[in-house]
């Protein structure tokens, strides 16, 4: 069983937390039975999270040896120019070692999204704007390091695809079996 579910924000990629207060976990979203995630999404981020109660179908999904890209929407503080998107693309130097070279581009607007509670704060004076970043590999919390190296912090981060699959049009909180 393969099943695709939007990740909320402030959710952890877990069904149980041990935490005092405890945190929102999966447990509060109706989903099958013996499913676990398939890779993670940290707390702070949304979007598509694949589950599954195969394990070679999770590390197969998982393990950068199979290739399996890695999309996300981000929103970053700033105006990137020409020079940060190079360095993203080409990869940045990060505390434990280079990124691998990411497909990157600019969103010409923000895409259509849910909101997001809280919402991300809007500051008048500071300029965002919307990235497509791709990956194939994913080191914890990578993306947000990656804009940080090039003066980009990330305000907020929507994974919209994982190898073939795609969010589409579930909303948070939502999801359905895939072939």
């Amino acid at each position: 069983m393969l099943i695709a579910f939007n990740k909320p924000f402030n959710v952890l990629c877990q069904f149980t937390d041990r935490s005092v207060p405890p945190r929102p976990t999966l447990a509060g979203y109706d989903l099958p039975p013996h499913v676990y995630a398939a890779g993670r999404l940290d707390h702070d981020s949304e979007g598509l999270l694949l589950l599954t109660d195969d394990g070679g179908l999770a590390h197969r999904l998982t393990d950068p040896r199979h290739k399996a890209d890695k999309t996300y929407w981000v929103q970053v503080e700033g105006e990137p120019d020409e020079e940060a998107l190079q360095q993203l693309r080409r990869g940045v130097m990060l505390k434990d070692g280079p990124t691998l070279p990411a497909g990157v581009d600019r969103l010409a607007a923000a895409p259509a999204l849910w909101p997001r509670d809280p919402p991300v704060r809007f500051r008048k004076t500071v300029p965002d704007a919307w990235l497509a970043i791709t990956l194939r590999e994913g080191r914890n919390r990578q993306v947000r390091r990656m804009t940080a190296a090039v003066g980009l912090p990330t305000l907020r981060l929507v994974r919209v695809s994982m190898g073939p699959h795609a969010l589409g049009d579930l909303q948070p909180g939502q999801w359905r079996t895939l072939g």
